[in-house]
């Protein structure tokens, strides 16, 4: 499997599992990884479920250009995204994110700038579904666009 992977898709994830395939590398010094989970706070607080669509094709070309920047400004050895699309329901994880590198200053920031990045940058479109079946899209947040403005 490659080292560096993005996949998009409503499979689960096993986060652990995704570590140590990642760790297999005898050169690898630091493995930081983040996973991002259905919470019921969001622009309301009363979500339910999350639904997440997104265009296949475009969505995950989307990621690699992020995967290919992080490559270009940190040594990494591997990173992996892993974003689930669908509906999810609350605690249930949407999104894992793996960074491998010999050392963890560039394993540490490489995770947070494809966070930043993945949420600024991807196209998904996230729906909030409340408790009593009501929806609403999720809008873009100025704190999403401050935090990936500071890799510019």
């Amino acid at each position: 499997m490659d080292a560096f992977t993005v996949r998009v898709n409503a499979a689960a994830f096993d986060a652990g599992q995704e570590i140590a395939r990642l760790s297999a590398d005898p050169g690898i010094g630091a493995v930081v990884s983040f996973v991002g989970v259905v919470r019921r706070h969001g622009d309301g607080d009363d979500v339910a479920a999350l639904e997440l669509e997104h265009y296949p094709g475009m969505t995950e070309k989307s990621l690699a250009a992020i995967v290919a920047e992080a490559r270009e400004r940190w040594p990494l050895t591997a990173a992996l995204i892993h974003h689930r699309v669908g509906r999810l329901a609350l605690g249930e994880p949407i999104v894992l994110v793996v960074t491998a590198s010999a050392h963890r200053a560039a394993a540490f920031a490489a995770c947070e700038f494809l966070m930043d990045y993945l949420k600024t940058r991807a196209p998904f479109w996230k729906k909030e579904i409340g408790a009593d079946g009501h929806s609403r899209w999720v809008e873009a947040k100025a704190s999403d666009e401050g935090a990936a403005g500071r890799w510019q």
